[in-house]
């Protein structure tokens, strides 16, 4: 498969607004895809597009070659990690639930063999599997997060500012983290932040959107040489 992910001249519009204006896109397997603007510009539409969440109001969207309105959605998203900012864990359940929440909406349960190499890949100790989310720290608690996102093996995994609430000592470990998980896994990832210097240090490339438009797509190397336009440039101040 040449790209795991397509827009092709895809975009949303509600009424005459246009959430994201029609883009064309190829994300290679195994690319680091980070995608960043500001607050309502468009970056969780792109995220929503991607998962089924939102279908788009022209063009199209291909993921894993197959046409998201034309495709079982849960099927779909069933093969795509979701990890959000502030973990979200369930609070009832036990660590080693949460992560195999995905795999038991399918019928399955991941082995203790299973839990423990998810548990090393995210630099977490066995004993937390038995604990609950309240009493791990805000940087723990992502790690599970990313974890319960890596439990089914998805070949796609989507993170829409997964580090905005953590300290920035936190951060940069957590950024380290996924580096190695990227790396290891080679997993595609679309990640979402308002934060241009953590996506050029994370990312093959970077998307740069605006009020729902682009305003480049490039190298991290390219991005920073040769901004294409005044509000890229600000970025980057």
């Amino acid at each position: 498969m040449d790209a795991v992910i397509q827009f092709l001249q895809a975009g949303k519009q509600y009424q005459s607004h246009w959430a994201l204006e029609p883009l064309t896109l190829s994300v290679a397997p195994g690319e680091f895809l980070s995608i960043v603007g500001s607050s309502g510009g468009g970056k969780t539409t792109l995220l929503k597009l991607i998962n089924g969440l939102l279908l788009p109001s022209a063009g199209k969207v291909l993921v894993l070659g197959q046409d998201t309105t034309q495709v079982d959605l849960i099927a779909l998203r069933r093969q795509i990690g979701y990890v959000i900012q502030g973990a979200a864990l369930f609070p009832h359940l036990s660590i080693a639930d949460n992560i195999n929440y995905v795999p038991a909406l399918s019928g399955t349960s991941l082995s203790q063999a299973q839990l423990a190499r998810l548990m090393a890949m995210v630099d977490l100790p066995l004993e937390l599997l038995e604990r609950y989310p309240i009493s791990l720290s805000g940087g723990q608690q992502q790690r599970v997060g990313i974890a319960r996102a890596l439990a089914n093996n998805p070949p796609i995994m989507l993170m829409d500012e997964p580090f905005g609430a953590v300290d920035e000592i936190t951060r940069t470990v957590l950024q380290d983290s996924i580096q190695q998980l990227h790396h290891q896994l080679q997993t595609t990832i679309i990640f979402v932040t308002h934060n241009i210097r953590e996506a050029l240090r994370l990312s093959d490339r970077v998307l740069i959107i605006n009020h729902g438009q682009v305003q480049q797509l490039d190298t991290p190397a390219h991005i920073q040489q040769q901004p294409a336009n005044e509000y890229v440039a600000r970025l980057l101040r």
